[in-house]
């Protein structure tokens, strides 16, 4: 699953670290995650789309 974390999260100013924390996740888990490694549990998705006042579906795109 493609996703547009990095660019938000850069656009923003936020390290990985930085975001980790407003997340409450290891700076590893947003890394794996903008690396296309880890896909996140919903609950995470919804979270970190919450972050970004932006819809999941926004951030996450599934392969077609």
């Amino acid at each position: 699953m493609r996703n547009s974390v990095r660019d938000l999260r850069t656009s923003t100013g936020m390290s990985q670290a930085e975001l980790a924390a407003a997340l409450g996740v290891s700076r590893q888990t947003i890394n794996s995650i903008e690396t296309g490694r880890y896909d996140p549990s919903l609950p995470l998705a919804i979270t970190i789309a919450r972050h970004f006042h932006h819809r999941v579906e926004e951030i996450f795109h599934v392969d077609d």
